[in-house]
């Protein structure tokens, strides 16, 4: 028998600001959006999902290939 969730009002705005991130959306318009006065409300309403650590992933690696690093300087 499967357990019930709990759902609140704070679901769907989780959900969005989710959403939101996933989309690459800025955490501080996330958190603007959502009218938070702390990015750390924000942060904790937003959860990780596999979609997002893939788009940070590629983001990285798309920074990260932009710079060509020789001994003792970056070019």
């Amino acid at each position: 028998m499967r357990s019930k969730k709990n759902i609140t009002p704070h679901n769907p705005r989780h959900s969005y600001a989710t959403h939101l991130i996933e989309k690459g959306v800025d955490l501080l318009q996330v958190q603007k959006i959502l009218g938070h006065h702390s990015i750390l409300t924000t942060s904790r309403c937003t959860h990780l999902t596999s979609h997002t650590e893939d788009n940070c992933s590629a983001r990285i690696n798309e920074l990260m290939s932009s710079f060509a690093v020789q001994w003792g300087k970056v070019l």
